[in-house]
């Protein structure tokens, strides 16, 4: 089955539960986001995404990348697409009309970004990760850096992030790549970098590596790291290119998914590279493109989900198995699998996942044109602290629920599900990594529980329990709003349970997960509540699309009775804290 962009959820989505459009009179960037504009955007969108990309994202895992004579060779159609992408001004869309975008808002480029990577995972990382390093190079490149952005915004570059080394993996003060100061300013690089998502292509002209190395002198750990732009090109002083620099890709990983990503092993032999920013500062400018990768994956993980759900809703409503208890169609000798009642908690299961995720992702890429805009330093301030507490939640919750729900997808297909012809198993496999990069599901819960929250006092939950407390009162009346306010109050009680034995290292590390988890599925709460309240207002006010509006709260109610109780566990797991994690000897693992 081929993807078909859920339009009429994004618009419920944009329209009618986060208000995009006066979100887009309120800021800057938004001036020309009229509805008009916006909708004609995300039509374009879905076209590109259902009728080029869908298309390749099979061709992409049975061929994959190959490495030729030292140059990587994309899947079949994967260049022509990234032309006509790149022709198109995706790329510039949500860029700044000074380095060549168009001056929309973020937020619109993320949301075109779904479609398109619910498409076909594996392509759409090739201009994403260039759209993180054009960001990284404006927000901390100088002057001469900056000129590299006009042909990175067009496409006719594209760019890279290179962190991990083989011994050293997301402990990243351990990295040993060496950078020399040479003496007309730049810097000789060297050293080898893995698991370098689109490190090489075929596809642009060159590649602007984002690098991490240190200085000979430079303190030791986390401390001591600087952060570089390589060219897998030398650019001359008039912008064309010249030599080939000192970068090669040594190796294509052979991987469980994303097949049609090359995702390299990069050697860097004396490579000319140019600083970004200031000396052993690299870590506080690289979290400028990490952060920007961590909703990425939130919404690679969400479009695995949503993709899941498409194709094992098609097959359930097709497929005729078994009698139901309640028959469909006496007359025949099977029912649809749709009507039995196992079937349908799965399908449910990935319904309110990928509903839930819709709904948390697009909050996050409102929160990020108000952080990164030109509003009163109150509004910037807030969505700081908003993106702060959700960012390690959606990258962490929502890539974990996605293992569950692409698994879910598997079994509604059965045996069909776990063949290739059906495309669910492709699904499983490429989601796989949204759990791992980026950070880990347990990095993203220490960077939530003990970077975020416990190093600020619980102050950076502060504008998102606000929120959430201020619609349950107003709303007090309503069982989900009841239900997702009892979530929220036993989610910061056990932040003081969890505060009170923070002493003990091991803690945060012990309960990080589950503490993250029990707030995913009360962010969900929240939004799927709200989201149930505005269809019953809508139907109450005898709004067409009834039918639409009725799931909408159908799906809430499932929510609500078969997956919020799961906190009920997580509560238990955390208050048990780390103690038994602990308990056993290294030397008992063996066997």
């Amino acid at each position: 089955m081929s993807y078909k962009a859920p339009i009429r959820d994004i618009q419920f989505v944009m329209d009618e539960v986060l208000d995009f459009p006066g979100h887009y009179q309120s800021i800057p960037q938004g001036e020309n986001a009229t509805p008009e504009m916006v909708s004609a955007i995300i039509q374009e969108a879905a076209k590109f995404a259902e009728n080029v990309l869908s298309p390749l994202n099979k061709i992409g895992d049975e061929q994959g990348c190959q490495l030729v004579d030292g140059q990587v060779i994309t899947p079949d159609g994967f260049k022509e697409a990234y032309y006509q992408y790149v022709n198109n001004g995706w790329i510039g869309l949500p860029m700044d009309e000074s380095i060549g975008g168009q001056g929309l808002p973020t937020s619109l480029g993320r949301i075109t970004f779904e479609t398109q990577v619910t498409a076909n995972h594996a392509w759409t990382m090739y201009p994403d990760l260039a759209s993180g390093a054009i960001k990284t190079i404006q927000a901390h490149g100088d002057k001469s850096l900056q000129s590299y952005l006009p042909n990175m915004v067009t496409g006719k570059w594209s760019g890279t992030m290179c962190l991990t080394e083989s011994h050293c993996g997301s402990d990243l003060g351990l990295l040993r790549t060496k950078a020399i100061p040479n003496q007309d300013g730049s810097y000789s690089i060297t050293g080898s970098k893995i698991f370098i998502s689109s490190g090489d292509t075929d596809i642009a002209e060159n590649i602007i590596h984002i690098v991490l190395a240190r200085l000979p002198d430079a303190p030791q750990g986390i401390k001591g790291i600087s952060l570089f732009l390589v060219p897998k090109i030398k650019v001359s002083d008039d912008g064309s290119l010249g030599n080939k620099n000192g970068v090669s890709c040594g190796a294509i990983e052979t991987k469980l998914g994303i097949h049609g990503n090359a995702t390299c092993t990069m050697n860097f032999e004396g490579a000319q590279g140019y600083l970004i920013g200031e000396i052993n500062k690299g870590m506080s400018c690289m979290f400028t493109f990490i952060n920007e990768s961590r909703l990425a994956v939130a919404q690679q993980a969400h479009g695995h989900i949503e993709a899941s759900f498409q194709k094992a809703l098609a097959y359930a409503q097709d497929r005729m198995q078994m009698r139901a208890p309640k028959r469909k169609f006496p007359e025949q000798a099977a029912d649809p699998i749709i009507v039995h009642a196992d079937v349908r908690r799965m399908l449910l299961t990935q319904k309110a996942f990928t509903e839930g995720a819709r709904l948390l992702n697009y909050y996050c890429a409102q929160q990020v044109d108000i952080a990164h805009g030109e509003s009163h330093s109150a509004e910037k301030l807030k969505a700081q602290s908003l993106l702060a507490f959700l960012t390690p939640i959606a990258k962490g919750f929502i890539s974990e629920v996605s293992q569950e729900a692409t698994g879910l997808g598997i079994q509604i297909l059965g045996g069909h599900g776990f063949i290739r012809e059906s495309g669910l198993e492709q699904e499983y496999r490429d989601t796989r990594i949204t759990t791992i990069y980026e950070g880990t599901t347990g990095i993203q819960g220490l960077d939530l529980l003990g970077r975020k929250i416990l190093a600020s006092k619980g102050e950076v939950m502060l504008p998102f329990v606000d929120q959430v407390t201020a619609f349950c009162n107003e709303n007090k009346d309503h069982s989900f709003s009841k239900q997702t306010l009892m979530a929220l109050n036993t989610l910061l009680e056990l932040t003081d349970v969890v505060a009170s034995k923070a002493n003990d290292p091991d803690e945060i590390n012990g309960v990080g997960v589950d503490y993250l988890m029990f707030a995913g599925y009360t962010v969900f709460a929240y939004f799927l509540a709200k989201a149930a309240l505005i269809s019953e207002e809508k139907i109450n006010a005898n709004a067409e699309d009834k039918n639409f509006y009725q799931a909408k709260i159908a799906t809430a109610n499932f929510y609500f009775s078969k997956i919020l109780p799961r906190t009920k566990t997580l509560q238990a797991t955390i208050i048990s804290g780390s103690a038994p994690l602990m308990a056993m000897n290294d030397g008992d693992f063996s066997f």
